[in-house]
């Protein structure tokens, strides 16, 4: 079985192989052409995939950029070990403000109005919300389309300009840690304790699915989390599991988590 073969048989039995396969795709193309090859913008999971298929093909290297420090959403550049030269993620910045005294609006407001005009996400990479709008890395081909289209963000009428990468600031988030004891590590649990939620209200949140674990969408409440893992909710951050310190003498099971905001 060829390497190839191997990671999409893993990926497939985790409901990830068509990304996998794009991913596969672009190094082998990479591996042929002796240069580089560059996908299109991935999360932090598709991200790890990419290091992984980078590590099975020894002749490739594997470069992620997203624009700016810190960004989540980033393309991978695979290279192969003979191209000196340095690869073109062709990425740019936009700028879109409004007037915030009259319209309060979100990231998912801007991200919908921007798939709104056909856009599909893959060329999107992070939206950094500002106090008068949002800057948005993106594929630097869609530029002039957005900037000629997008007029709206919902209701409020918007300014689209383009913006120097390096005028994005670096990714600062906002943490805490929390230490708590929890009944079991079943997903909805550790969650709930994680984002201060009910059992019952993450439970709902959850078969919405709007909670993801390492950046794959939650299988069910019952889902058994470990250290290391990352949970994720649509709006709320981010909690990672960064240990479980033991059982308490009641038989719960103490845990240290950190809160990304």
């Amino acid at each position: 079985m060829s390497e190839k073969e191997k990671i999409l048989r893993y990926y497939r039995s985790s409901g990830d192989g068509e990304m996998a396969a794009r991913l596969l795709d672009s190094a082998e193309s990479a591996l042929k052409s002796r240069r580089y090859r560059v996908s299109d913008f991935i999360d932090p999971f598709g991200a790890g995939v990419a290091e992984t298929i980078s590590a099975h093909y020894g002749q490739l290297v594997v470069t992620l950029d997203g624009g700016y420090t810190g960004a989540e959403r980033v393309k991978a550049a695979f290279a192969h070990q003979d191209f000196l030269g340095k690869p073109e993620f062709d990425l740019a910045g936009l700028s879109i403000v409004w007037d915030t005294r009259f319209y309060q609006l979100t990231h998912r407001d801007v991200l919908g109005a921007l798939m709104g005009l056909g856009i599909k996400r893959d060329v999107l990479g992070d939206i950094i919300m500002t106090g008068n709008g949002c800057q948005v890395v993106l594929d630097t081909s869609f530029v002039p389309f957005i900037a000629q289209n997008l007029l709206k963000v919902g209701n409020a009428p918007v300014i689209v300009q383009t913006v120097d990468l390096a005028a994005i600031a670096p990714h600062e988030e906002k943490m805490k840690e929390i230490r708590t004891t929890v009944a079991s590590l079943r997903l909805d649990v550790v969650a709930a304790a994680g984002f201060g939620l009910s059992r019952t209200k993450m439970a709902s949140e959850i078969s919405a699915e709007k909670i993801k674990v390492n950046w794959q969408t939650g299988k069910n409440s019952a889902q058994t989390v470990k250290a290391g893992d990352v949970i994720s909710m649509r709006g709320r951050g981010r909690v990672e599991i960064c240990e479980i310190i033991g059982q308490t003498k009641k038989g719960r099971t103490s845990i240290l988590l950190k809160r990304f905001m």
